[in-house]
């Protein structure tokens, strides 16, 4: 499809397919002025049988109940208070398949050698990683059997993927953790915290520059931040300022368009000021906000300037077309500009294998050693599909990574800290058909177990289709908002983490939606009483029990929450697949 084709059909499709996913859900058909073909600009037409003052309780469908706030999301799918759009997460903007990229390389023939217990083959799978690399992408091949790695296994070139024969034939065998490959992580925050507790992979997705540069500083106690402008934050450069605009558009005007072409990736840098205005608007606005103290919130004012990802599309004149529209306003008082960053890792994935650690109790908490799974860091549109990890103190994370996907990946073993991890402004990304299975042992009295993970600003992600045997929702501080999980089935029995420093558990717009508590706990999966302008939607009875949190904003939090008490009979079933459907 042509640059002028992408920019002129998003109108026209769009607002013909919220119009046909709203009226699939209802029973009705699809908005006439609406359908493929349509020329009139603005929001998409309401589906046939709504109005714009309809917004009443939930309606029975065909196969469930459809709520009203559905029925305003679909007229206004990329600015309601309540439900973010979240219809392009993860990589290539939700794609339903992966690329099958030519194979170049069999880590046999570089020395690696399957189920003798002895050799060290991470030496080897690097070496075929890196010949992949210069050949400028391609397959990287691990055949059935299991592979000791006494090493870090690096992923740090584009348009690579490390293949397994499947999660059930291919196991890499780890015999050591981070501290040992590295050295110890303390926390930029200070105290005695092991940074491996929330941070690295003995699986390691990250520009080959950028992990360099985090490896030398760690061995260095030169504590760094680990996001898309280096470790002190000052790897970027403006290439142009940005004029007002509103959430959830797709264009933005710049002063000087010259250095930005179609598929460039760039990060939109959004500055604080002294007020915190922008921190309020990330929590929704209003007197609840306007009230809160941010000023001691230290470790929540470092994640400032916010920085997210996106690919340009189409630049006309001054006006540039991006991948995915504007998930904040756009203000002067912030200082809006379009930046450089560190190169990205683009384009790579690791499929079919099962990463084990040597079994070990697990750590207390916060001490962790870094027996850790699979992590994204400064990746966009990279991706993980039918991975296990086992045995590991952190499953899966994403580090300053976005658009990337991670689909059928299971955590298994002893227990973990932190099975999913999202943090350091991550944005955009997808977790499906994920599973955090029961742990195999006890856990010890000095460990936590927390679930899947979401903190530091990071916006727009998605958790869908889980099933967590063990774990929370854990929001873990840091003011994430605009966050979605939906189709889920918890035992809620871990607990969140997050420092006082660290402010707010919640912005605006997070939305659960068909939530199975198994146990009936309601803590931080009906969050109606918690985050502001937030929606829970199809949540079975639950009770506050263990931890039980405040929220964090005074006054009215323009929650929504419907269809309340019932069992997987909301519809649309699955919130992300019906945004996708737009």
């Amino acid at each position: 499809m042509g640059e002028e084709h992408v920019g002129i059909g998003r109108r026209v499709l769009l607002g013909s397919a919220v119009a046909v996913a709203a009226a699939a859900v209802t029973g009705g058909p699809a908005s006439a002025a609406a359908r493929p073909g349509a020329t009139a600009a603005g929001p998409p037409a309401p589906a046939s049988g709504a109005t714009a003052a309809d917004t009443g309780g939930p309606r029975t469908g065909a196969h469930g109940q459809v709520p009203g706030v559905w029925r305003e999301f679909a007229r206004a799918p990329f600015t309601h208070p309540q439900i973010p759009y979240v219809g392009r997460a993860g990589f290539r903007g939700g794609a339903a398949r992966f690329p099958r990229r030519p194979v170049v390389a069999d880590v046999r023939d570089f020395g690696a050698v399957a189920d003798d217990g002895v050799t060290d083959c991470a030496p080897a799978i690097n070496r075929a990683i890196a010949a992949a690399g210069r050949a400028g992408g391609g397959t990287v091949l691990i055949p059935p059997g299991t592979f000791r790695i006494d090493g870090l296994i690096r992923v740090g070139h584009s348009n690579v993927v490390l293949r397994g024969a499947g999660s059930d034939r291919t196991t890499l065998y780890a015999t050591k953790n981070l501290t040992e490959l590295i050295g110890a992580y303390g926390s930029r925050y200070g105290g005695d915290k092991s940074s491996w507790s929330w941070a690295g992979g003995l699986v390691w997705l990250a520009p080959t520059a950028r992990l360099d540069s985090l490896i030398t500083a760690v061995r260095a106690k030169a504590w760094p931040f680990e996001g898309w402008t280096g470790n002190r934050r000052d790897e970027w450069e403006t290439l142009t300022t940005v004029a007002p605009a509103r959430r959830g558009s797709w264009t933005v005007t710049v002063t000087d368009p010259r250095r930005l072409r179609a598929g460039r990736l760039v990060l939109l840098r959004l500055a604080d000021d002294a007020d915190h205005t922008l921190l309020e608007h990330m929590a929704g606005g209003g007197p609840g906000p306007e009230a809160y103290y941010w000023d001691d919130k230290t470790k929540l004012t470092s994640y400032v300037p916010y920085e997210w990802p996106v690919r340009v599309i189409r630049v006309r004149g001054r006006e540039v077309t991006l991948e995915r529209p504007l998930p904040l306003d756009v203000r002067p008082e912030w200082d809006p500009r379009l930046t450089t960053h560190v190169e990205a890792l683009t384009g790579s994935g690791v499929e079919g294998l099962t990463l084990e650690a040597v079994e070990t109790p697990q750590s207390p908490h916060l001490l962790d050693k870094g027996y850790n799974g699979v992590v994204f860091q400064c990746a966009y549109d990279c991706w993980a599909d039918d991975v296990v990890v086992r045995h590991v103190d952190n499953g899966f994370g994403l580090v300053a990574a976005s658009a990337c996907t991670l689909r059928r990946t299971r955590v298994a073993g002893r227990g973990s800290h932190h099975p999913y991890f999202c943090r350091e402004g991550s944005h955009d990304n997808l977790v499906e058909d994920f599973t955090v299975e029961e742990r195999t042992v006890p856990a010890r009295a000095d460990t936590q177990l927390h679930g899947i993970n979401v903190e530091g600003l990071s916006s727009h992600n998605v958790w869908s289709r889980g099933d967590m045997r063990m774990g929370t929702f854990d929001s873990h501080r840091g003011m994430p908002f605009a966050n979605v999980r939906t189709d889920i089935t918890v035992n809620n029995n871990g607990r969140h983490g997050g420092d006082a420093s660290a402010g707010p558990l919640f912005g605006a717009r997070f939305t659960h939606w068909n939530i199975r508590v198994t146990n009936n706990r309601a803590g931080l999966a009906k969050i109606d009483g918690l985050a502001p302008y937030s929606a829970t939607v199809g949540v079975n009875t639950c009770t506050e029990f263990d931890q039980i949190d405040v929220p964090d904003f005074t006054g009215d939090l323009h929650s929504r929450l419907e269809l309340y008490g019932t069992t997987d009979v909301v519809r649309p079933r699955n919130l992300y697949e019906a945004q996708r459907d737009l």
